[in-house]
Parts: C-alpha cells; structure tokens; sequence
C-alpha cells in the first residue's frame, strides 16, 4: 500500500490544549507506518503551510512527543523543533 505524508496545522492560541492535540495528531500517525511517511507540522500553524515554513516531526523522540501532551506554551517548541525545514521537496507524480 501507497504510503503518504501527514501535515498537522492548528492556530487559535498559545495553550496546553493546542501542544495535547498535536501529540495525539503525532501518535496516531506514528501508529499507521504502513500509511503515513513523513509527519510535518506547520511553523506558526497554518502560516507555515501557506509559506511552506514546516517542521518535520517524524524523527522527534517519543518522549519529545509525550511531553506535549502537559507542555503549555508555544505548540511545538521547545520540546519539538530540532527537525524544522522549509520548502521540502515533493516528489513529481507526472510519469
């Protein structure tokens, strides 16, 4: 099977809530290996996705990950931002 990449995106505030979700968006996808590669978040939420500004997740520690879920503050930083990158390459699907 076909596997895809997974981008993550959330605006609205600095809270808890917001680091909980990403964790939980984070683990569900590390539980589909043989549906999803790569996980990126974007930079800022979806900022990131507009200016291709994202982080790519999938190399960050389970416990980098785990700490979301009671980090309170910035989403994504400090516990997961070692693996930002900007304009990732997308492979063609042209022939």
């Amino acid at each position: 099977m076909a596997q895809h990449n997974a981008f993550y995106a959330q605006s609205g505030g600095v809270t808890a809530v917001i680091n909980a979700s990403a964790c939980g968006v984070i683990e569900a996808c590390r539980e589909a290996p043989e549906h999803i590669n790569k996980i990126y978040a974007g930079h800022n939420g979806i900022i990131g996705a507009l200016t291709e500004d994202l982080i790519d997740v999938t190399q960050e520690s389970e416990e980098a990950v785990t700490a979301l879920r009671h980090t309170p503050g910035v989403p994504l930083a400090p516990a997961v931002t070692s693996s930002r990158i900007s304009k990732p390459t997308v492979p063609s699907t042209n022939g």
